[in-house]
């Protein structure tokens, strides 16, 4: 690993979704224009390297932060002159933040918090400003030919220490100036300190009000539907665009859809929903849609003292719901006290759709992905087409229809839809969502996985930093980045962000409950691992899928009894399917020596090697030579476990072969591997899935030989 002190650069298009909506083309040619005739050359004059391009920024590294400083100057005053004729609301203006510090360096590639430092810093700049960090202000002062505004220390998201932030001044009068702005305020603050010592006894008799100046945490809870069941999903979306509005904006924390659907239609207290969910604040609504027109009720409780913080009701055409949806989220964030930056008001205000009939099939695709059942998945996939075809640049439709497809994929739900194209689907959607709308934090989560389990490593890692930035309070996001942690063997990183992520959605999927097992078992923290593991498997959302883990941990603290009656129990539930190889194969990705310390386990707890508690006898075990054969240029005929259910497999002489059966059909390449037959398809992510092969004499079918891997065991003879 090569690391090095840089000074980077990182900048961004202010309302750059804004502009591709407005004009694209127009936007597009501006931009080019923009890079051609005065960003391009700039960097290079400065001495810079251009890491990175997005269609909305750039990421640049210089050797010294002076030439840094003075590039981004020249761009800023530069820019300040274009788009004159045009509109303010169109003209392009960037965002600029640089930091000098440590950076990791893999190929034309950089990391580290050297980077994410900078990237946070543009992200608070203002538009058409430059803010730097601390480090890079103690090295330019009196070097360049700028002046400087301190803004004090800044929290910034996911850096552990305050940094010290200055904005840059480009006005001539500022020229080598340092204003210290916040010292100002810092005499200010100090100077309330103490009358506010001599005061206390006061302030203890209005404590019953809200310090605004702590972290807000809130909970969106299911609006109740007051129309008939035909129009639940709408009740739904406005809960979850809700949600997603709040999500966005940085001072407050967000419960996930997740967690607060498990209180639809259920009756509860405010103590409990505080208790559960570990939030200040509760929004509850309820709607009705009558013909053409809605009504929407709203009210904002605060759960320690039961109090109404703020309510309204909206009576308005259908067609107005965005509008309803942008003052709900502006009117509770100013009942908390919460003042938004530009951005975020851009942000809500900005409607997903100006298409309503596309936006109806969008709500209903949610509420059928919300199952998670097969023959809803199926149904949530045509309603997203729906919904792009309507509207081609809907970016929360492709995002929410990557998420979904994902699901599909990672499910192995092949009668949805076969695995090979439910992967192209998820990448496919993911990556049109984000050219429409680069700031949706979802399809990089989504990304992350998918990269992940592709042993993309570094490019899985890039995209669940980019989720966790974008989505700060997004559980998605952190438990993305939770799971490329744990792939890539870095599990305190891992365990850090999934309790971030369980901060944000206490009561998370059966899914997310097992990888938080996995990240607490491959940390030695069995005890954790066990709880998460017993939710998953025998939650209301788990299946046998889930109760064979909660055996490896039993392992680990010597209850091998308990561990023997769990895999039993899960082979109950799952028809003697479960085995060794079908961990073995499903979880490659994992590191080799992770992968072991679990198989060991699971080993030990009594889970077979092949599925249905195949054994062969060694003795009659044919070696690869006597498995080509065999198989190669043969129809294979017999039966299959566990029905014994009639199975073809059609093997070319050069390898390509039909497998069929009662319950499976696919097309795949056959080779033998050693002493191994081995298929290899669209399925278990395209991994070989290889077994050994017997001369098995069965009375009942007449059959020759038995072959068996992580999914199957087939039992045939070769056609005559």
């Amino acid at each position: 690993m090569e690391r090095r002190l840089a000074a980077i650069l990182s900048a961004d298009v202010v309302g750059y979704s804004r502009l591709m909506g407005m004009d694209e083309g127009g936007t597009l040619e501006r931009l080019k224009a923009c890079r051609r005739e005065l960003v391009d050359s700039t960097i290079e004059e400065h001495h810079g390297r251009i890491i990175k391009l997005m269609g909305d920024g750039a990421l640049v590294e210089f050797a010294s932060v002076v030439d840094a400083v003075q590039c981004a100057a020249v761009i800023q005053r530069g820019m300040s002159g274009r788009d004159r004729g045009l509109p303010a609301e169109q003209r392009i203006r960037f965002r600029i933040g640089i930091n000098l510090g440590d950076i990791i360096v893999e190929g034309d590639d950089i990391y580290g918090d050297g980077v994410n430092i900078a990237a946070r810093l543009q992200g608070i700049a203002e538009p058409g400003g430059i803010f730097i960090s601390g480090t890079a202000f103690d090295q330019v002062i009196h070097k360049v030919d700028v002046g400087f505004s301190s803004l004090g220390e800044h929290r910034l998201k996911n850096i552990a220490d305050p940094v010290r932030v200055y904005s840059v001044l480009l006005d001539p009068t500022h020229l080598g100036k340092v204003i210290f702005a916040s010292r100002t305020r810092a005499r200010a603050m100090a100077l309330l300190a103490l009358v506010g010592l001599s005061i206390a006894a006061v302030a203890a008799v209005v404590a019953w009000q809200w310090p605004h100046k702590q972290r807000a945490s809130i909970a969106v809870l299911p609006f109740a539907n007051l129309s008939d069941q035909t129009q639940d999903y709408f009740a739904d979306g406005i809960t979850d665009n809700l949600i997603t509005d709040l999500t966005r904006l940085s001072k407050l924390d967000v419960i996930s859809q997740n967690s607060v659907f498990a209180y639809k239609d259920k009756p509860h207290l405010l103590a409990d929903i505080r208790r559960d969910l570990g939030v200040r604040f509760v929004v509850e609504g309820s709607v009705q849609r009558m013909g053409d027109l809605m009504r929407v009720n709203a009210q904002l409780v605060d759960t320690v003292s039961g109090d109404h913080l703020w309510a309204n009701r909206f009576d308005r055409r259908g067609a107005d719901v965005f509008a309803v949806q942008d003052a709900m989220s502006r009117q509770i964030a100013n009942a908390l006290g919460l003042e938004l930056t530009p951005s975020e008001v851009e942000r809500i205000a900005r409607p997903p759709t100006a298409n309503l009939e596309a936006y109806d099939y969008y709500l209903r695709a949610e509420q059928a992905a919300r199952t998670g059942r097969r023959s809803m998945m199926l149904e949530a996939l045509a309603l997203f087409d729906k919904a792009e075809e309507l509207d081609s640049g809907f970016a929360e439709a492709f995002a929410s229809d990557a998420h979904a497809s994902a699901f599909v994929w990672r499910s192995a739900y092949d009668d949805v839809l076969q695995s090979a194209l439910a992967r192209k689907r998820t990448y496919d959607k993911a990556s049109r969502a984000l050219a429409l709308d680069p700031e949706l934090p979802s399809p990089y989560a989504v990304l992350a996985i998918m990269q992940v389990v592709d042993r993309r490593y570094e490019q899985a890692i890039v995209s669940a930093q980019k989720a966790v930035a974008l989505g700060p309070s997004d559980a998605e996001a952190h438990m993305a980045f939770a799971y490329v942690q744990l792939i890539s063997g870095n599990h305190a990183d891992a365990v850090a962000a999934v309790e971030k992520a369980l901060r944000f959605d206490p009561n998370p999927s059966a899914v997310d409950r097992y990888t938080a097992g996995m990240i607490f078992y491959l940390q030695r923290d069995y005890e954790r691992a066990i709880d998460s593991f017993k939710r998953a498997g025998y939650g209301s959302q788990g299946n046998g899928e889930f109760v064979t883990p909660l055996a490896m941990a039993y392992v680990r603290i010597g209850r091998i009894d308990e561990a023997r009656a769990t895999v039993a129990e899960a082979q109950r539930l799952l028809g003697g399917r479960d085995c060794l190889a079908a961990w073995r194969i499903g979880n490659a990705h994992f590191r080799d020596e992770d992968l072991a310390f679990i198989l060991d386990a699971l080993r030990q707890a009594g889970l077979p090697e092949w599925p249905f508690g195949f054994q062969g006898n060694e003795q009659n075990r044919l070696k690869g030579a006597e498995i080509s054969a065999t198989v190669m240029g043969k129809l294979l005929r017999g039966t299959t476990e566990p029905s014994e259910s009639l199975a073809l497999m059609q093997v070319q002489p050069d390898g390509k072969a039909a497998f069929r059966s009662a319950s499976q059909m696919m097309t795949e390449k056959v080779s033998v591997k050693g002493d191994l037959l081995c298929e290899q398809s669209e399925n278990a992510f395209g991994r070989p899935d290889c077994g050994p092969v017997y001369r098995h004499a069965n009375p009942v079918d007449q059959t020759s030989y038995a072959y068996a891997n992580s999914t199957k065991v087939f039992y045939f003879s070769p056609a005559q």
